[in-house]
């Protein structure tokens, strides 16, 4: 046959480019879970600034870190605000950044009304009753507040840096330390887990470098919260999880859910156990499936040791 015939020439052309498309294709894979979290963004750099979209959750679970440690290497306290532009310190044998860690203390303990805020929000976001918000900055009912106006958001402390609670509890002796270890106990472990979805289990914890089980479904099925909790970050700034939902269910133990086709839950929304949070898809994977992630102090855990056999 000769390559001189119109035809041949025609079909010839035709194959090099779907070869050259389907090559690209190939090699144009989506970055895996299991892969995402030892990758960050600067990944030999000791210090972050935080992008917007970022929370202390959303960076101390990229980085495999409690989220505490990582407030406690920058002197952030509860209810653990950051701010677009800030420096934070992301590995233990990195210097105190003094500049931003005073300007984090500051975050922490005040925020700037903007149009849109009410006290019952910035509440919810604080993790503190609107009374108690409201006490603090003398607001009186119905509790109106206007943009730029100067709220304290976190509970006033002494000259010595304790909070008035602190003293109060060591003043009421036994009877505080009783409500004090009560409370810690409470906080140290979730009383149930339920399934985030149904579907079959494609993929199991420690298989690979997976760090959580993958669920197989139905694009657009519900998603729903595996414990009772607090919604600490909603969003698509971490790699290779696409759009992602992390729950915090007590001081030490969290759980995400990432690739989902729609969010409908918020930062700061209080969260039922079993409440639908959003919707299955294939954000920042090329199948659709729920990647569902349980970490207890900052690292990962089988899920399947905490939910009941189905």
């Amino acid at each position: 046959m000769s390559i001189g015939n119109p035809k041949l020439l025609r079909l010839f052309c035709i194959t090099c480019v779907y070869l050259v498309v389907a090559a690209c294709a190939s090699t144009s894979g989506l970055a895996p879970v299991d892969d995402q979290s030892s990758r960050l963004r600067d990944p030999v750099k000791s210090y972050r600034t935080v992008v917007a979209g970022d929370t202390l959750y959303s960076i101390a679970w990229e980085i495999g870190q409690d989220y505490r440690t990582l407030a406690k290497w920058n002197n952030i306290r509860s209810p653990y605000i950051i701010r677009p532009g800030q420096r934070l310190k992301i590995k233990s044998g990195a210097k105190n950044v003094s500049k931003d860690a005073s300007q984090a203390k500051s975050y922490t303990r005040y925020h700037k009304v903007v149009a849109g805020d009410t006290i019952y929000g910035l509440a919810r976001t604080a993790g503190v009753s609107v009374k108690k918000l409201a006490a603090w900055n003398n607001i009186k009912p119905p509790y109106r507040i206007k943009p730029g106006q100067k709220l304290r958001v976190s509970e006033p402390t002494s000259r010595s840096g304790k909070t008035r609670s602190t003293k109060a509890k060591r003043k009421s002796g036994r009877k505080s330390k009783k409500t004090s270890s009560r409370k810690t106990y409470v906080k140290s472990s979730v009383k149930s887990w339920g399934w985030p979805a149904k579907g079959k289990i494609t993929r199991r914890f420690g298989q690979g470098r997976n760090k959580g089980l993958e669920i197989s479904g139905k694009k657009g099925q519900p998603i729903f919260a595996a414990a009772a909790g607090k919604v600490v970050y909603q969003g698509s700034g971490l790699r290779g999880y696409g759009n992602l939902v992390i729950i915090k269910h007590n001081e030490e133990f969290l759980s995400a859910y990432a690739h989902c086709d729609r969010i409908i839950v918020k930062e700061g929304d209080v969260i039922k156990k079993g409440q639908r949070i959003a919707t299955m898809g294939n954000t920042g994977t090329d199948t659709v499936k729920l990647h569902f992630e349980i970490r207890y102090r900052g690292r990962p855990v089988d899920p399947e040791k905490y939910l009941r056999r189905r």
